[in-house]
């Protein structure tokens, strides 16, 4: 009988949530962007900053802690 008052209750509550987190909403809408911007196309706003240096980076510590991983674990199999 506790059991099964308290899977009820849990989803009772679950189903609560559903319902209220349904309307609710994060933001207004954003104000429209100031005048010039976008007359060469559609462009997002804060320019192209390069992404390219950093992904490299992040690649290469990356690799290096999966094959510090590895190693640590080959070691200890032995």
């Amino acid at each position: 009988m506790k059991n099964s008052l308290k899977v009820f209750a849990i989803g009772l509550l679950i189903v609560g949530a559903t319902f209220i987190s349904l309307n609710l909403n994060a933001q207004p809408n954003s104000p429209p962007p100031p005048s010039g911007h976008g007359e060469q196309g559609d462009q997002l706003p804060g320019g192209g900053a390069p992404i390219g240096s950093g992904l490299f980076i992040l690649l290469s510590l990356g690799a290096a802690y999966g094959g510090k991983k590895i190693y640590v674990y080959k070691k200890n199999l032995g």
